[in-house]
């Protein structure tokens, strides 16, 4: 995270600690506040168990409750992360093809959004999210 914006999430993430999502697969909302975005939308993602804990459904649920708000709140653009894949062990792979698939699902009719991006961790996550888009 740049150094500029890391003081500004800090002071943000305090006033998001009590309206955060509060069990996986849901999302919530707030004010932007200092950031440079109007909102802030927070989502858990699922911890991985080896994919019979209804990890994946959970992941769908992230990006469909995710996007759900953001439509309520007229965004027009939206950046979002490879939910659960870094500390909660979710295969890249997998996420990559529920995100890519979950987004063009809940898009299909919708024209509120017009941008979405998918903010990657490393150039081995971006290679995977490209092949995920090129595939669908």
């Amino acid at each position: 995270m740049e150094q500029s914006i890391a003081p500004k999430a800090r002071s943000c993430s305090k006033r998001a600690e009590h309206s955060a999502a509060a069990r996986p697969g849901e999302a919530k909302i707030t004010k932007g506040f200092r950031l440079p975005a109007s909102y802030v939308i927070h989502t858990i993602g699922p911890v991985w168990h080896g994919g019979s804990d209804n990890e994946a459904e959970l992941l769908a649920s992230c990006y469909r409750n995710s996007l759900k708000l953001a439509i309520e709140h007229q965004c027009h653009t939206i950046a979002v992360p490879s939910i659960s894949t870094g500390t909660y062990g979710f295969p890249i792979e997998q996420a990559a093809t529920i995100a890519t698939t979950t987004v063009r699902e809940v898009l299909a009719d919708e024209t509120t959004i017009d941008e979405v991006l998918f903010c990657c961790f490393s150039d081995h996550d971006l290679a995977v999210y490209r092949t995920a888009l090129a595939e669908e």
